[in-house]
This record gives C-alpha cells, structure tokens and sequence, in this order.
C-alpha cells in the first residue's frame, strides 16, 4: 500500500486529523507521481478527503458538548493510535525509526496532536466550528509567511499574493465574528493550535520515511495521548452525557479523520502526486463551513463568505505558487 523508500516533505502533506493529518505533510518524492492528469476518480478522492477533513471539526464540536473535549481526545488518540499500529504492523510496518523520524513523531505528536488538536477541541466549548476551520485552514499561508519572514524562503509573486489574500480573508471573517460576540478567547486558542502546528512543519522540513509511513502517524497519535491524558485527568471532571449523538460523532472522528482519510489522501497521491493533490486543499474552508451549517445549524454570514472567498483562493494561489517552482 505505501512505498518503501520515500521522503517526506513537510510542505506538501495536509494537516489533517490523524491528524488528519497533518495533520506532518507529506510528498513522496520518487514514489509517487509527481506529474499526471487528474481523472474523474482523482477529483472524487480528493473531494472525499477534502469532506471527511472539514466534518472533522463539526464532529468535535458534538463531541464536547456532551463530553470532557481534553479527555475524550486523548481517549480517541489511544484508539486512533493502536488501530493504526496494529494496521501497520499487518502491513509489514516495524517499529524501527531512524533518530530523525523519531524527532518528527515526537515533534508532530505534541504540536500536531495535542496542542493543535487540543486546542481547537477545548476551543469549541466557546466557538463556532465553522470559525475553527477556517482558521485551521489559515496552515498553508501560515507557514509560507512564517518561511518568508522567518527564514528567508524566496516566495514568487503569486505565492506573495497569496499570503496577502489569506491575511486580508482572515481579517474580514474574524472581525465580523468578534463584533457579532464571538469568543475572544475560544479564537485565541484556535489560532494558537495554528501556530503551534506552523512550528512543527517549519522545524521539521524532511525526513526519510522508508515504509514506516502508517506506523509514525499511529505513533504519533500515541504521543499525543499519552501528552494529554494527564492534562485531562487534573483538569477535567469525568462529565459525560452519553448519547447516541456523542457516540456517533466519537467513532467517526476516530475512524474516518483520523484512519480512512489518510488511506484516502495516500491513494490520491498515487493517482495524481503531492503537488496536485495538496490544490484540492483551497475547498477546506468552504467545506467547513458548509458542513457546520448544515449539521449544527451555524450561521452563514456575507462577511464569512467573502473572507472564506478570499481564503480559497489565497490558499489556491499558494499551492500553486509551489507547483509553477516545482515546474521550473
């Protein structure tokens, strides 16, 4: 199912929620196209990932209104981790990580899983879901500009252009949502999982992932619980209201974010490469958006849509910014 000697590229993997993940980013140069046509089974995998991705944030949501959001993460993280595991290990995934990728599973488990994740689940106690995703969404602008300023990182016009869209885009969603009596602090929290994540993919760029692939993301979960269950156990109260709601949401978080949209996102590479396949990134906030409205009922206000307008494409001109380098 995965290809044996890769390398990961923190710039071209989502930060998605198995985290879905994400959450680190990867290309897999050399064992996955870099250059083919997307066919009608491509743009449906894409549009599939791209939905299970932004549910993700609206299945949390349903999660923590019954439920302690630090507790049940860390829970989920156990589950998501050991299946995963187990998968990789029927596979013919071992356990036998260079000190590199030791360093990026520990790197990604703390910032990916339990800062960025935890953070946006203790978050939805005060905010909407369909503000969180559009701030998650904010990941590709966050570390271009990060890079750019940090980092002297050359960035062509249109990936400039980008940044400016996605930082104008932003600022129309999130002063709207302020002056309409969103949560400050619940927004805070969302934008600092954001930056905790920019963190870990600006520090960890590359690595060899060398067939261990699905066995680093279950370890990395792994990292993540067992970082938040002492958290949850001091600050958090065993208050769960069980409901057919809450058990739903809990299983599809923890299968399809967190397992079968990475089964998904590695097929899409294998269809059409990271480079493409990270374009399908643009629809997240939308998605988001969409789904939050339909199933929790969040409301849709024209500021939302212009902003998360001006993110698509911010997002779109980013990637592809990327894609004409990779051309070049």
């Amino acid at each position: 199912m995965f290809a044996s000697n890769a390398r990961v590229d923190a710039l071209s993997f989502p930060a998605i929620d198995f985290c879905p993940g994400a959450k680190f980013k990867l290309a897999l140069e050399g064992s996955f196209p870099a250059n083919t046509d997307m066919t009608f089974r491509a743009v449906a995998l894409g549009l599939l990932f791209v939905l299970i991705w932004s549910s993700a944030f609206t299945s949390g949501k349903f999660i923590v209104a019954d439920a302690p959001p630090i507790t049940f993460l860390a829970i989920r993280f156990f589950l998501s981790g050991g299946i995963g595991i187990a998968l990789a290990f029927c596979l013919g995934e071992r356990i036998n990580l260079t000190r590199q990728q030791l360093f990026a599973v520990v790197v990604f488990g703390i910032c990916q899983n339990a800062l960025y994740l935890g953070l946006n689940f203790v978050a939805f106690q005060w905010v909407d879901a369909s503000i969180a995703v559009v701030i998650a969404s904010l990941l590709p602008i966050a570390v271009g500009l990060s890079g750019w300023l940090f980092l002297g990182e050359r960035l062509a016009w249109l990936g400039i252009a980008g940044l400016a869209l996605g930082l104008i885009g932003s600022g129309i969603v999130l002063s709207a949502r302020l002056e309409a009596g969103a949560d400050i602090w619940g927004i805070l929290l969302c934008i600092l999982g954001v930056l905790a994540l920019t963190v870990a993919t600006l520090t960890v760029k590359t690595l060899a992932a060398s067939g261990n692939i699905l066995m680093m993301v279950g370890l990395q979960m792994l990292v993540g619980a067992v970082v938040l269950a002492p958290v949850g156990f001091m600050l958090e109260t065993w208050d769960v209201t069980w409901s057919r709601t809450l058990i739903t949401a809990f299983i599809y978080t923890t299968f399809f974010p967190g397992l079968f949209a990475t089964w998904i996102w590695f097929k899409l590479l294998e269809q059409v490469g990271a480079t493409k396949a990270a374009t399908f990134h643009f629809l997240n906030p939308f998605f988001g958006v969409v789904v939050a409205w339909v199933l929790l009922g969040e409301q849709i206000t024209k500021p939302d849509l212009v902003g998360v307008v001006f993110i698509m494409a911010a997002i779109l001109a980013v990637q592809m910014s990327t894609f004409l380098k990779t051309q070049a």
